[in-house]
């Protein structure tokens, strides 16, 4: 008996034994693959750093009115003082907005003007909706440098369906968004992949459309809007236009409340 009980022991131990060496191996090789999937895929920041989330909607009916505007100024030619550089740095502590983001906006404006006058395209908008997308480029703790990119990536949620988020599948292969299996919106004014293909500017001219790089983006941004003759002074326009962009009314509103306030910021600056 206790030469069976000692042999039932040993067989007892060793199967206790091989049990536990494959869950280990189990576990290490679920961490691996949770260390493989950090490293590949982008991580979203956490849902407080949302720009969003910290701004309230502005309590007015959709299409019923179009926010205040006020022109950007007009740059000058080398070598001269840049009245859009000095606008935008006496402005930059009235609003918050980085000089930088402001130059951008601003830039913006003035191309669009340029190339379609009768969308009356503000600054003021490109900036409710930089500051709704990005924060100016700043979302999650990135800085945004004299070159108009951010100090790190700019990079949105996965777009994978989840409760609240919409379902777009990979359209870049990762190039854009880093993300090979579905779509992240991208840069300062959180362009999908696919959005930003068919509306890529180069606004700085340095050869290259980056998604990243704010005067890019802001310029793109502003002619997504324009599209189709849409003339953004007006109530009706200015809407269709921001919804464009985002078709929600919370957004909409939101865009409003900042873009209104900058503008009469400015105009009391």
């Amino acid at each position: 008996m206790a030469d069976t009980d000692v042999r039932a022991t040993r067989q007892g131990s060793g199967l206790l034994t091989r049990l536990l060496v494959v869950l280990l191996a189990l576990v290490a090789a679920v961490g691996v693959v949770w260390v493989v999937r950090i490293a590949v895929v982008p991580t979203a920041g956490p849902l407080a750093e949302i720009p969003a989330l910290e701004v309230e909607a502005a309590p007015v009916e959709p299409g019923s009115v179009a926010p205040g505007g006020l022109a950007a100024p007009q740059p000058q030619a080398a070598g001269s003082v840049d009245p859009l550089r000095a606008w935008a740095e006496r402005l930059a502590g009235p609003t918050g907005i980085p000089a930088r983001a402001l130059m951008a906006y601003g830039n913006a404006e003035l191309a669009v003007r340029a190339t379609t006058p009768g969308c009356r395209l503000s600054w003021a908008t490109l900036a409710g909706i930089g500051r709704i997308e990005s924060n100016h480029g700043r979302y999650g703790g990135a800085e945004l440098r004299a070159d108009g990119k951010p100090s790190k990536p700019i990079i949105g949620v996965p777009l994978d369906g989840s409760p609240g988020v919409k379902a777009i599948g990979d359209t870049d292969g990762g190039a854009f968004d880093g993300d090979s299996q579905v779509d992240r919106a991208v840069g300062p004014m959180q362009f999908i992949p696919s959005t930003w293909r068919r509306w890529t500017s180069d606004a700085n001219l340095d050869g290259v459309g980056d998604p990243q790089q704010i005067d890019d983006a802001a310029f793109a941004a502003g002619r997504y809007l324009c599209a189709n003759g849409r003339d953004m002074g007006s109530a009706q326009g200015w809407w269709a236009g921001v919804f464009s962009y985002n078709n929600s009314v919370p957004y909409g509103q939101k865009v409003f409340g900042l873009a209104d306030e900058y503008a009469r910021t400015a105009a009391r600056a």
